[in-house]
């Protein structure tokens, strides 16, 4: 049979779903056996990435665990490991193993598999809402990050639409990446503060909302090393960046200035360049599940604690526009740098396309790693 990227005729799109519950749809196959799901429609493949983007699988894992538990089960941590590169061209199969169930918490395991190989999996932990119950015994949360001038900081108006028009497109929206720290000399004192949103209207239910943040939080994720380290990322030498065609430049300029690493792409002449850029695992920490809401302003603020041996880990705390700290989240990423030669116009701004859409669901990405 030849290659295809599902197993069955993707349905319809839903009008009334906003666009990251379609991409994140998963199919139940229960002729192959119990608990056995597929992707329903392409996943996305970043031009010039090793395979699809990590956050998909991690929410479509997550989806498929979901639909195996008691509904008044929520999600509380979920451990990831990337093992192969995915493909676009060919379905995935989710097998979830129910571990355990008990009274208060359940476990599920999830592989992804392509042609029988396990490409990731995953370990999550469910435990049973205990919301109406406010007798807590211990309680304390990081607070919003606040600004220069002590206050906390404030999310984006509802009508926001500042986007430069190579960012406009795919299932999330965000704003420029904002480096708290910039000029200081050690990058561990850094941190990367951007806010971020699903377009439309999430109908899906409480599910849906856990599904998209999973999605998100692998968004500019292991790029914050690029940011904190001001490495050079992109197919050509910042020397050649005056040799490309006007257009190009514009494109690649827009992408430097959103993604926080400065006004001009010419003042990375001379910084060490990014060879590979490889997550290895990936860490969630679902704090106040019942008060996700994916479809509102979310504040993403990213560091890295530690970096040698040819690795990196960092570290994001997501908060919701009152506050909130929603999820803690971490990953540890392998990383390797060389000088590279120009690659030319048209390789360039393939693989820059694919830069700048990071959140397009299907046909943030250079450090995409499945």
């Amino acid at each position: 049979m030849a290659d295809r990227p599902t197993l069955l005729r993707p349905p319809p799109e839903d009008p009334k779903k906003a666009p990251i519950e379609t991409a994140l749809d998963v199919t139940e196959l229960a002729v192959l056996g119990p608990n056995i799901f597929t992707n329903t429609r392409q996943p996305w493949h970043p031009p010039g990435a090793r395979g699809i983007y990590g956050g998909a699988v991690i929410a479509m894992c997550l989806a498929a665990a979901q639909r195996t538990v008691a509904p008044d089960f929520l999600v509380h941590s979920c451990h990831c490991y990337f093992l192969l590169a995915g493909s676009s061209e060919l379905p995935i199969l989710f097998h979830v193993e129910q571990v355990r169930d008990g009274r208060s918490f359940a476990t599920r395991t999830v592989q992804a598999r392509q042609r029988g190989r396990c490409i990731f999996t995953t370990t999550i932990s469910f435990v049973r809402d205990s919301s109406s119950n406010s007798d807590a015994v211990v309680s304390h949360t990081s607070e919003l990050p606040r600004g220069a001038d002590g206050k906390p900081l404030q999310p984006p108006p509802d009508d926001y639409a500042d986007e430069p028009e190579v960012m406009a497109g795919g299932p999330f929206q965000g704003t420029k990446i904002q480096v708290v720290n910039r000029e200081s000399d050690k990058p561990g004192e850094k941190k990367t503060q951007q806010w971020i949103r699903a377009r439309g209207k999430i109908t899906g239910g409480l599910a849906a909302h856990l599904e998209a943040l999973a999605y998100v939080s692998d968004s500019y994720f292991i790029g914050t090393i690029t940011r904190i380290h001001k490495l050079w990322r992109f197919p050509f030498k910042a020397e050649e960046f005056d040799q490309l065609p006007g257009a190009l430049q514009d494109k690649v300029r827009t992408l430097h200035q959103w993604e926080g690493m400065g006004k001009d792409p010419r003042e990375m002449v001379g910084r060490p360049v990014i060879g590979m850029m490889v997550s290895l695992d990936h860490t969630i920490y679902f704090h106040e599940p019942t008060k996700v809401h994916a479809d509102e302003w979310m504040l993403a603020e990213m560091e890295s604690p530690w970096a040698g041996d040819g690795r990196a880990v960092v570290m994001q705390k997501i908060f919701s526009k009152d506050g909130t700290l929603l999820a803690t989240c971490v990953q540890e990423v392998c990383i390797a740098l060389f000088l590279i030669k120009y690659l030319g116009t048209v390789l360039a701004e393939c693989i820059i396309k694919g830069l700048v859409r990071l959140q397009q669901p299907a046909p943030e990405r250079k450090d995409s790693k499945l």
